[in-house]
């Protein structure tokens, strides 16, 4: 990953486990000695705390970045209804644009080694009119890592999402397959297909948690994530 300045991550859909993904991803690069900043541009289902409109994934991100940032640089964008971003920015009288984005992104590029920017929704999520999800790697010279979240349906799903961006002749350096479904029928068939048909490496299959996470259990995903990969 030397030749770029982090990842973006994107999912096969929403609630797939981006967030999860992005904090393994974030704790696997800081084992290596990086400073590690985390970025989520935009976010929509937010709550106030003291005052300030703040939204959880945002939060884990900034948590296990551990970076002294302020949280507008991690999330310029977030907006209280969990609806699309792009209707939640309407609703909210906002136009989400590039240039704050990016903005945001130097910024925490010059204060850290790397930038894992976890996108939101699934890839073709609409920002604005003519402004998706899928446009961010390009603005931010970022790969994509594919978060796969395996149940009925990720095959078509995984597959079209990875076509969708190797036409945008953006680079994808891994997928990860996360555990979302304990009653997935055929999971390691469905793995195995995946393994065969996508075009670049599975960097870590991630089982399904029925319960949180103990530190010791979390540091152990982190030691299977195949960074060198990257």
């Amino acid at each position: 990953m030397t030749q770029y300045p982090g990842v973006f991550v994107t999912g096969t859909d929403t609630e797939i486990g981006k967030t999860f993904c992005s904090r393994l991803l974030i704790a696997a690069l800081q084992q290596h000695g990086l400073r590690v900043a985390a970025m989520k541009p935009v976010a929509s289902g937010g709550e106030y705390q003291q005052g300030q409109l703040v939204n959880d994934d945002a939060l884990q991100l900034q948590q296990q970045s551990g970076l002294p940032l302020a949280y507008e640089l991690i999330n310029p964008y977030v907006f209280e209804p969990p609806i699309a971003p792009h209707l939640a920015a309407s609703q909210a009288g906002v136009r989400i644009e590039r240039e704050p984005i990016l903005r945001a992104f130097e910024q925490l590029q010059r204060h850290s080694d790397q930038v894992i920017v976890e996108g939101v929704g699934g890839w073709r999520v609409p920002l604005n009119d003519s402004f998706s999800v899928s446009d961010l790697p390009g603005l931010l010279g970022l790969p994509v890592v594919l978060v796969v979240g395996m149940r009925l349906g990720c095959l078509n799903h995984a597959m079209l999402t990875i076509e969708s961006i190797e036409q945008q002749n953006i680079p994808v350096v891994g997928w990860i397959a996360n555990g979302v479904d304990p009653d997935f029928a055929a999971q390691q068939g469905n793995l195995q297909t995946l393994e065969s048909r996508l075009p670049v490496p599975c960097l870590a299959q991630i089982p399904y948690q029925r319960t949180p996470l103990a530190p010791q259990q979390f540091e152990q995903l982190v030691a299977s994530i195949n960074i060198s990969l990257l």
